[in-house]
């Protein structure tokens, strides 16, 4: 008689499969309950240590931690902001929803799109406004850290997009920075202004520097090249105060009289 045919599969066939479903839903797992901690090294990272996620709890979709503020490096200085921030992230459709919750300085969540793109993404923030203590920048090191501003810092934004490629970053919309009440360790006036910050993007980006009111006034402007900024300014004492603010003078920009130029880039 002639062998009868199997049609059961080689067991190790059924073995493979197995194993393979079992690694995909252990990624899936995996990715779904990844520790904030996480999201904190990757971000630390990604700035140098600059901006700091302490005490990461959760996962990197729902997650809470204390922002800290740091110039790195040997003598860095950190600034801690007040309270925790809380997160949430929410994947969709080729992009990434996320809401942060900062009660100290958003009065509502900061919403943000993340979009992937060939060679990088698009970071499409939500119009809104938010409050920060000018403290937080001597965290980002020189100049900061040698003028401690103190004040507050209020942030709008209009239709504001960030797309980084390669090391390319361009913008889009409007951002707006009223820094209001300033003062600096380097002077005894107190406020010494108010100023305004506006970015314009889109094909060459641009931004207005302009005094509000104060005894220390500043007027600039700069164009962003994709890479760099180059920034043209001055800044001068208001009749009356050119005593007070002349040390401030001698160290934001070269002397020329009675004004100071200032030139990054």
């Amino acid at each position: 008689m002639a062998p009868r045919s199997s049609s059961l599969a080689p067991p190790t066939a059924g073995w493979r499969w197995a194993l393979v479903g079992a690694l995909l839903g252990a990624v899936a797992t995996l990715a779904f309950y990844a520790p904030a901690r996480w999201l904190a090294a990757a971000l630390a990272e990604l700035s140098g240590n600059q901006l700091q996620l302490i005490n990461a709890r959760g996962t990197v979709w729902n997650g809470n931690a204390g922002v800290v503020f740091s110039s790195g490096g040997r003598g860095a200085e950190s600034i801690s902001l007040p309270g925790t921030l809380s997160w949430t992230l929410r994947p969709g459709w080729g992009a990434v929803n996320a809401a942060f919750t900062l009660p100290c300085c958003a009065p509502q969540p900061l919403r943000l799109q993340v979009r992937p793109r060939a060679g990088g993404a698009l970071l499409a923030w939500s119009d809104g406004r938010s409050n920060w203590p000018a403290a937080m920048l001597s965290g980002f090191g020189a100049p900061w850290n040698t003028l401690k501003p103190e004040g507050m810092l209020e942030l709008s934004t209009q239709a504001f997009t960030m797309e980084f490629k390669g090391r390319a970053l361009g913008l889009a919309g409007r951002a707006t920075l009223d820094a209001t009440d300033i003062s600096s360790s380097l002077s005894t006036l107190r406020p010494m202004g108010s100023y305004r910050v506006t970015v314009e993007g889109g094909p060459a980006p641009s931004l207005l520097l302009t005094t509000r009111e104060g005894s220390l006034v500043l007027s600039g402007s700069g164009r962003w090249s994709g890479t760099a900024m180059r920034f043209d300014g001055e800044a001068s004492a208001a009749p009356g105060r050119e005593d007070a603010l002349s040390n401030l003078l001698n160290i934001i920009g070269r002397r020329q009289g009675t004004r100071s130029l200032i030139t990054l880039g």
